[in-house]
């Protein structure tokens, strides 16, 4: 069975986005683009809200034609490559290897049952607060950055009580920590 997996960046503050929406505040170090890769080896699917969706979209289908990081060049064509959901109300199609669909929990109920490589959310808090809502994400990597963003968008817009266990910790490059849990 698959797993689904959260990947994010935060805020030492829990914010995923600065106030006005921006994401400039990553850095992907060495070891974090190494980390990165090691993910992409474990991804089958790739899991979208509309919003990450359309920030993705608009970057990686060309990223290694005009990037000249290494992460963006080794990146992009697997981006392309490997399958994508989209899980919107309003988009109807989205190309670049995706599909689009409203139903949020069949759908990743059903690719959870299949055989193949897990699946990862990057990003989106809503979406991955509306799988969290249905018990549906095993793996929680969250990627702490040394910055403060003083308010923004919170990685977790939920209400609800979430058990998790700690799975793994790893600094990168001292600079940002990944916190890796599972669900309890």
């Amino acid at each position: 069975m698959r797993k689904v997996i959260y990947w994010v960046h935060t805020s030492i503050d829990g914010f995923i986005a600065g106030p006005n929406g921006e994401f400039d505040w990553p850095l992907l170090t060495p070891e974090l683009s190494e980390y990165s890769d090691l993910m992409s080896d474990r991804v089958g699917v790739f899991l979208y809200g509309r919003v990450v969706w359309d920030l993705m979209s608009g970057y990686w289908p060309t990223a290694d034609q005009v990037a000249d990081d290494p992460h963006s060049v080794k990146f992009a064509p697997i981006w392309r490559e490997t399958p994508k959901v989209v899980f919107s109300r309003t988009l109807t199609e989205a190309g670049w290897n995706a599909r689009v669909t409203a139903d949020l929990e069949g759908t990743v109920r059903a690719l959870r049952a299949e055989d193949g490589k897990d699946m990862v959310l990057t990003g989106g808090a809503e979406t991955a607060a509306a799988l969290a809502s249905h018990d549906l994400i095993d793996e929680y990597q969250v990627v702490v950055h040394p910055v403060v963003l003083g308010g923004g968008k919170r990685i977790f817009p939920v209400a609800e009580r979430l058990g998790l266990r700690l799975a793994e910790t790893r600094a990168f490059d001292d600079r940002a920590v990944l916190l890796s849990y599972r669900r309890s």
